[in-house]
């Protein structure tokens, strides 16, 4: 029963990495640009999902659409600050600017929402499911995130790679200035992929947010690993780092109860080194074409 519940449990959060990593997914195959703040959004969307429903006193349900467009707002505002000055000009300093831009949305928070840790109550993560009087030690909520998960990454692969509006987006990223020539809204494409990245990411962070403490400094670990998920799942593939990250999850879930959270995090980011080693476009990512 203890492996069962770890193993549900690992399923949980790692689809909240995959949910995250989907956002970096959908960046680089419309921009080629990647969102390093999004650890900071996933905060975002907990913090202003416990805003709304718990210091206003909102009913959940209506907590998470303002929230999750705040959220989406946010996605804009690191394309418009963050990204497009410096991608426009053929500059990498976006990778340091979107780093930035995340720890400024964390100190505001910090002074504005406070550093302890508060709790948001669910009704979804209050009793674990029983089954016949026995406890699963497995809360609805665990059982419902990875739902969300796959659907958002099934629903993201039909859109990118079955319709013509996303095959026209990913089109921006191989060529904008055909793109453009094509009647396509470069611009505007790449300001709907951070937009939506971020809401991703948002998502995440309000169906985690009754599982863990919510608090200011909650997504930049969190961050971090998403975007190893995105790396091992391989970054070209909406479906390969949705797998990668419920691999992940599990592969932490277990070691934890085999060996102790201790080493947690030794032992995870050891075994992606040698996954990382063995393939270095990701498990399920595919190496790029070159030109000669």
């Amino acid at each position: 029963m203890l492996w069962m519940s770890a193993i549900v449990s690992g399923l949980g959060l790692g689809s909240m990495y995959g949910l995250m990593a989907l956002g970096f997914y959908l960046t680089y195959a419309v921009s080629g640009t990647v969102n390093f703040a999004q650890g900071s959004s996933m905060m975002l969307g907990a913090v202003l999902t416990y805003t709304f429903a718990q210091t206003l006193g909102w009913p959940l349900a209506a907590a998470l659409p303002p929230a999750l467009a705040l959220c989406a707002l946010y996605g804009l505002v690191v394309e418009r600050l963050a990204v497009r000055p410096f991608a426009s000009r053929g500059s990498n300093a976006w990778l340091m600017s979107t780093v930035a831009l995340g720890i400024v949305l964390d100190n505001v928070v910090m002074f504005t929402f406070g550093k302890e840790p508060r709790s948001l109550p669910s009704p979804l993560a209050q009793a674990p499911l029983e089954i016949g009087g026995l406890g699963l030690g497995v809360y609805p909520l665990q059982l419902l995130i990875p739902l969300i998960g796959l659907a958002l990454a099934a629903a993201l692969h039909t859109l990118s790679r079955r319709t013509r509006w996303g095959v026209a987006l990913l089109a921006v990223v191989q060529n904008p200035n055909a793109a453009r020539l094509m009647g396509i809204p470069v611009r505007r494409a790449i300001m709907a992929a951070f937009a939506v990245s971020t809401l991703f990411a948002g998502i995440a962070g309000a169906l985690v947010a009754p599982l863990f403490n919510v608090q200011a400094d909650m997504g930049t670990l969190f961050g971090l690993k998403a975007f190893v998920v995105a790396i091992l799942g391989g970054i070209t593939s909406a479906w390969g780092v949705m797998l990668a990250g419920l691999l992940f999850g599990v592969v932490e879930a277990l070691i934890t109860v085999t060996l102790g959270s201790g080493y947690t995090q030794i032992i995870s980011f050891a075994l992606v080194i040698v996954m990382l080693a063995a393939r270095p476009d990701g498990l399920f990512g595919r190496a790029a074409a070159r030109k000669v």
